[in-house]
């Protein structure tokens, strides 16, 4: 009996001190066919999760609207319209799991930070409709991905940082586009929702993202930074306190159950 019931005060304990989160962004208002671009730096928040929106004016060298870096998020469902006009749409045409808003993370230091420190578990990832075409056709700036005949071993990686406080807890790639195959039927840009598990990362405050692409030139990347996610996946834990907390009232348990059975 004593077994039992300290299975399930523990079942409970945990059931109650860790709750799961999603950010998602179909609760933040848009509408149809738009993206949230302030004009102005700060952030935004989706869930338990802050994201961080830069932005400078560059009107007075002929650049209105220009230019932003670090996070929006969007509905834009334009799949087929290349160049930087269309760099707000994810090659999907739509969010992860059947949603309809979703972020899209463009160069600099795109970030998401937390109140306090929790498990990540898993996002959802895939291009934004400008990055996709101009690695399948190749634009001004940017090669065609294979090179003319397919061969060349290009990608496009996206690192996810694990940050608590100042310390680094780990990293995740996840590859947006490989060539690098043998065979070269396997290769892709990915044009489709994927998950992927970020439980590695263990205890974090902030997750940090960079971008790093086979095709680079003498100002970094020349393949469009941007990406595409939805769906971030969080839980919560309890606090040191809670702990204490919960061991102190297993020790009353076990000294009334002792009293008991003296």
């Amino acid at each position: 009996m004593k077994i039992i019931l300290s299975a399930a005060i523990v079942a409970a304990f945990f059931a109650g001190g860790a709750h799961a989160a999603v950010s998602g962004f179909d609760e933040l208002p848009l509408a149809p066919e738009s993206h949230y671009f302030p004009e102005t730096a700060g952030t935004f928040t989706s869930g338990p999760a802050r994201y961080n929106h830069d932005y400078t004016d560059y009107s007075e060298y002929g650049l209105p609207g220009c230019c932003h870096s670090g996070w929006i998020y969007s509905n834009r469902t334009d799949t087929t319209t290349a160049g930087h006009l269309n760099q707000h749409s994810a090659i999907t045409g739509g969010g992860a799991e059947g949603s309809s808003n979703y972020a899209v993370a463009n160069f600099g230091a795109p970030a998401i930070t937390f109140d306090s420190a929790l498990e990540v578990g898993s996002a959802w990832f895939t291009n934004t409709t400008y990055t996709a075409l101009s690695m399948l056709q190749g634009d001004s700036f940017a090669k065609k991905f294979g090179g003319a005949d397919g061969s060349d071993p290009d990608w496009l990686r996206l690192t996810i940082i694990g940050m608590n406080g100042a310390a680094q807890t780990g990293t995740v790639d996840f590859y947006l586009a490989d060539f690098r195959f043998e065979d070269n039927s396997l290769d892709y840009v990915l044009d489709s929702w994927q998950q992927v598990n970020l439980s590695s990362l263990g205890l974090v405050t902030s997750l940090q993202f960079e971008l790093a692409s086979s095709d680079t030139g003498a100002f970094g990347i020349n393949t469009p930074a941007y990406f595409a996610m939805d769906n971030l996946r969080v839980t919560a834990v309890p606090e040191p306190g809670q702990y204490a907390l919960f061991a102190s009232g297993l020790l009353l348990i076990g000294a009334l159950v002792r009293r008991r059975q003296g």
